[in-house]
């Protein structure tokens, strides 16, 4: 992935990385998280707890900084992401952030629209 791209996708708007999301998470089949002895959290403005999710590792290197220095990228599988993350993410009432930037917290969405959207992009293959 080469600078010019990680810098105009960044810019995009939240509902257009989020498709960027949806479309490369399922051309590759893997989601992107930031951990260091447990997986980096944000908070909304209504106090509720939100895990933010990149489609690349180097979108997600780039927000490690401020209360996310020191935490590293992770991979997380598709199928691990849908059948395990996002249900145990609904018992916890936490909701997925996704594709922070610097600029931006993400676009907090209910997993049963990620998912909805994950498994339609899905089908197309």
């Amino acid at each position: 992935m080469n600078n010019k791209e990680i810098e105009s996708v960044s810019k995009l708007s939240g509902s257009k990385r989020y498709e960027y999301f949806i479309k490369k998470v399922a051309d590759f089949e893997e989601v992107w998280g930031l951990y260091d002895n447990g997986w980096a959290v944000g908070e909304s403005s209504d106090g509720n707890i939100n895990i933010p999710f990149w489609p690349k590792k180097e979108f997600a290197q780039l927000c490690s900084k401020e209360a996310w220095t020191g935490y590293l990228p992770k991979r997380i599988t598709l199928e691990d992401f849908m059948n395990n993350w996002l249900p145990g993410m609904n018992r916890d009432n936490r909701k997925p952030a996704i594709f922070y930037t610097e600029e931006d917290k993400g676009v907090v969405i209910e997993i049963t629209r990620l998912l909805n959207d994950l498994e339609e992009e899905l089908m197309k293959y």
